[in-house]
């Protein structure tokens, strides 16, 4: 289980205003249906990285990814990764993205587990910049979810069309419409 006092009073203030964002617009808006239930029962670790140069932040990458793998799926199902210098730019965490993607795939790890990606200027590519769809993967630090395969392919089977959920997503933000969804997510402006 996951125990916040264990972290700086700096990176206590990355997992709680993370957390935050998880409240209010993962598992407020159901952004993502498979997340309460992790969040509900703690199981979620959240590890901060102020590491800039290339040998720690692979040292960090390995450590979170044995700590996943390592841990019980009931004491800790999933992984949240926080960057908080360093990869501001989006470019420059979409180039530490690609780079962590290598490092798992070199590990031959890619069966057991995926990444997701989150950015507080998160884009998609070939869609407008205005577009609110940004938003779903909006976040207040450069993030990156470990996430166990197996785990994600048991949740699967009970979604009825998962491939739906983006869409879902989607339209949930532009109901609520662009102040709404900007003060919900102010860093992604």
């Amino acid at each position: 289980m996951f125990d916040p006092e264990t972290l700086s009073k700096a990176h206590q203030d990355v997992v709680n205003t993370t957390r935050l964002w998880l409240d209010q617009m993962v598992v407020g808006l159901n952004l993502c249906p498979f997340s309460l239930s992790v969040i509900a029962r703690n199981q979620v670790h959240y590890a901060v990285c102020d590491a800039t140069a290339d040998a720690e932040l692979r040292q960090f990458f390995l450590d979170e990814l044995q700590r996943l793998l390592g841990a019980n799926e009931n004491d800790v199902a999933t992984s949240l990764l926080m960057f908080t210098q360093g990869v501001e730019a989006f470019e420059d965490y979409l180039d530490l993205l690609d780079w962590f993607q290598q490092l798992l795939e070199d590990a031959d790890l890619t069966d057991h587990v995926q990444l997701a990606s989150f950015h507080p200027h998160y884009q998609f590519e070939g869609v407008a910049a205005e577009d609110l769809s940004h938003f779903t993967n909006r976040s207040p630090y450069p993030t990156i979810h470990l996430l166990r395969q197996d785990h994600m392919a048991r949740i699967l089977t009970h979604v009825a069309n998962p491939e739906k959920i983006y869409l879902d997503n989607i339209e949930t933000l532009k109901k609520l419409g662009r102040s709404q969804v900007e003060a919900l997510c102010p860093w992604g402006k």
